[in-house]
């Protein structure tokens, strides 16, 4: 296992295999990466290579995004090629769920674990404005699905903001029991120069819905890998709070490493003034001590951004 200049060991690799997307969240921060014009996107076997190197160095999980990681009409092939690298035991996904209906056992047969679906609300409104498209019951028939097929656990990440769905939580809890999925509600991110304006407008505290989780909770666990606490509510509802803004415990347990849809590992969400081309190196023949270096690099640039 490789650990970073401030001790901290890196687990894991979160791979985005595509800058394109099919819809329009007006408060995307695109996984920190800067919007291309013509974006390179990484072969299969480009993929699986990066992540044999991480696996030397111990890493034992990936996780796919994007963008939207369906749009990749090899995207089983990329989940195939990257389970079966020998050390890695885990290949989950992010998606925001509108083309999981009619993949999601394929993908669990070339090797998916799990999927952590993105859905902010389950009212059509709210969703369309949210979105920009008419996509609400794809999204949650292909959650279903995603159950169904032994895709375990499914996880739904809802993005909290003032005024939007603020008012929505505990729909969102029923539906997670009902349907046997673990809630994660994620604090609204900022980026310097994007962002800024959604983030001042829609950025909502959410020390109020934790202390509510509290209440409500017959047991509350704190996560070993992030350190986050986890509500487990009656009848077993599992909701997890993510507070990634000006929060150190966030940073002290970080243990991912990032790649850029483009080939470039990036060792912080919230900068992209350190990133270590990886991808352009393989492409002109580079050896294989050569992309090693190139992962040592990128660790050692690691830093927490919130100290």
């Amino acid at each position: 296992m490789v650990t970073d200049p401030y001790g901290r060991p890196v687990k894991s690799l979160r791979i985005s295999v595509t800058q394109r997307c099919n819809l329009r969240c007006f408060y995307c921060h695109l996984e920190g990466e800067k919007p291309q014009t013509n974006p390179v996107e990484m072969a299969p076997q480009e993929i699986e290579r990066i992540v044999e190197v991480a696996a030397s160095f111990g890493v034992e999980s990936v996780k796919l995004t994007g963008g939207e990681p369906l749009l990749r009409k090899d995207i089983r092939e990329i989940v195939k090629r990257i389970s079966g690298v020998p050390g890695i035991v885990e290949v989950s996904m992010t998606t925001n769920g509108t083309f999981l209906e009619g993949s999601a056992v394929q993908l669990r047969e070339a090797g998916l674990a799990r999927v952590n679906v993105s859905l902010d609300t389950l009212r059509p409104e709210t969703y369309r404005m949210i979105t920009g498209f008419n996509l609400l019951d794809a999204v949650v028939s292909g959650i279903k699905e995603a159950v169904d097929a032994g895709l375990s656990p499914v996880k739904v990440n809802m993005v909290l903001m003032k005024g939007i769905n603020d008012d929505q939580v505990w729909e969102m809890v029923d539906f997670a029991r009902r349907n046997g999925l673990i809630l994660q509600l994620i604090e609204l991110e900022s980026f310097h120069g994007r962002l800024e304006e959604v983030y001042l407008r829609r950025h909502l505290d959410l020390s109020g819905i934790e202390e509510e989780l509290e209440r409500r909770a017959v047991r509350v666990v704190v996560r070993e890998v992030h350190h986050r606490r986890k509500y487990i509510l009656p009848e077993g509802v599992e909701v997890e709070v993510v507070k990634p803004m000006h929060n150190t415990e966030f940073c002290r347990y970080c243990n991912r490493l990032r790649v850029t849809s483009d080939g470039k590992l990036k060792p912080c969400l919230f900068r992209d003034d350190n990133l270590v081309d990886i991808l352009g190196p393989m492409r002109r023949g580079a050896s294989e001590a050569d992309l090693r270096e190139l992962f040592l690099e990128a660790v050692r640039k690691r830093k927490p951004y919130f100290t």
